[in-house]
């Protein structure tokens, strides 16, 4: 029940003080947490919608202050993880196409895919994806539905124990409002003879990127290769096996591939996975041997297979740190967006930042050889340094992510004669952080090392 807003905050236990208010429901469905929050999953209220185009009953009339404690009507780490493990998908009774990976469409199209002319391709994509800008949920551009949740669930706590704020560990090291992480997905041949100079571009700007390399099939995969990444300081990871469209196709065909996956990530000393044509079933992520994947879109309307997390920030699945694509990755961005692509990668990245998420950029260098495309994505890397600057962000390559994240996962909370420290290993680089109350929303102020403080709401920043 608080498992979740313990991980998620890193704040002391007693602050997680809600409890359910009865018995649960057998059925699941879709209701809400407020007006503009919507939750999937079991609730004490006797109404819950199966088509999240019906309207939608809120719960949160049901919730009950007795202080110093506060009663849900429903499982928050349940709700939590049926947004972030997308298992809210199965419910979908929509006019739009549900997720389903094992279709004879779509395994016959991958079949022939490699003998389907490039034009063609796009035109049979693009009526695949109809109708991708009326799919209600997850919200598009962006979702942050779990945030939203967390900070209703943090004013409730504020209210219940009659404090003005609660600490907690930042999120990021040093204080940073958010973070940028920049990814290369080499899909073809092209594509791989154009690292160098995509590496070459990256590094003029002061970005160190991760590659996802395909092992078999699609190019030859020489240690100089992978060398020519690693020793420039960028990170090489796996993208599949074949990129094929198969990998996730049946449980059969996974467990044969898994296995070399897993052997081939061992010899290049790969951390990182992202699954090709972003396929997954999270059910079975437990065979894979990653520290962390990079698989699962915040919000998947122009995807192969849609859904989305509903959230921006890092989150584990067992051990695997999944760290979600929060943004549109530049094939469909150039497909199906068609104009103002620079402005859009820019106010998706305005809504991450409300919330200090993770910007998750994919970037392919086999889509951006072209003139027009190298100089769309040259502009976003430069927009990119000029807000990490502005607006005090942190550029990680996906394998520091991943180490922050489980060493703040580890972090504690300790007060020592009357104030909060931090203690566990990476301590150096955690920050204490305090939630309030201001209007009707949490805003945060972070401690810095020396005379400053921080005062955070949404994307904004003023000392003070």
């Amino acid at each position: 029940m608080t498992k979740t807003f313990i991980e998620y905050f890193g704040c002391p236990e007693f602050y997680a003080n809600f409890y359910l208010i009865k018995e649960l429901s057998v059925d699941e469905g879709f209701f809400r947490f407020g007006p503009d929050i919507i939750c999937y999953g079991q609730s004490s209220s006797l109404f819950r919608s199966k088509n999240i185009e019906h309207t939608i009953y809120d719960v949160f009339k049901e919730t009950v202050i007795d202080e110093p404690a506060f009663f849900l009507p429903f499982n928050l780490t349940q709700v939590i993880d049926n947004l972030r493990y997308e298992r809210y998908i199965n419910s979908f009774n929509l006019n739009h196409k549900k997720v389903d990976s094992k279709t004879l469409i779509k395994n016959g199209y991958y079949l022939l895919r490699p003998l389907i002319p490039g034009y063609l391709r796009k035109y049979l994509q693009k009526y695949y994806l109809r109708n991708w800008d009326k799919i209600p949920f997850p919200r598009w551009p962006v979702d942050y539905s779990v945030e939203q949740i967390f900070e209703k669930i943090l004013i409730l706590s504020l209210k219940s124990h009659h404090v003005d704020k609660i600490p907690f560990i930042w999120f990021w090291p040093y204080g940073h409002q958010g973070c940028i992480m920049m990814t290369h997905d080499v899909e073809t041949s092209s594509g791989q003879e154009f690292c160098s100079n995509l590496i070459d571009l990256d590094e003029s700007f002061g970005i160190k990127s991760s590659f996802q390399i395909v092992p078999e099939k699609r190019y030859q995969v020489t240690t100089g290769f992978l060398n020519s990444i690693r020793e420039r300081g960028f990170e090489v990871n796996i993208h599949g096996l074949y990129h094929d469209g198969h990998l996730f196709s049946n449980h059969q065909e996974f467990l044969q591939r898994v296995q070399r996956i897993n052997q081939i990530a061992s010899e290049y000393g790969a951390k990182g996975f992202r699954s090709p044509i972003l396929h997954r079933n999270i059910e079975w992520y437990n065979l894979l041997k990653f520290s962390y994947d990079m698989s699962i879109p915040n919000v998947g309307h122009l995807e192969a297979q849609r859904g989305g997390c509903c959230t921006v920030m890092p989150y584990f699945i067992g051990n695997i740190l999944e760290l979600p694509l929060t943004t549109i990755q530049d094939y469909f961005l150039f497909m199906m967006i068609n104009n103002n692509f620079l402005n859009f990668w820019k106010k998706q990245i305005e809504l991450i930042l409300e919330k200090h998420g993770l910007i998750s950029l994919l970037i392919h260098p086999d889509y951006i050889i072209s003139k027009k495309y190298y100089s769309i994505y040259q502009s976003l890397l430069e927009y990119l340094t000029q807000i990490r600057e502005t607006r005090n962000l942190w550029i990680a390559l996906p394998k520091e992510i991943d180490l922050w994240w489980r060493q703040r996962s580890q972090m504690k909370l300790v007060n020592h004669d009357g104030k909060w420290k931090i203690e566990g290993p990476g301590k150096e680089r955690a920050r204490v952080a305090y939630a309030k109350i201001i209007g009707n929303e949490i805003a945060y102020e972070i401690e810095e090392i020396g005379s400053f403080k921080y005062f955070s709401k949404s994307s904004a920043l003023t000392q003070f």
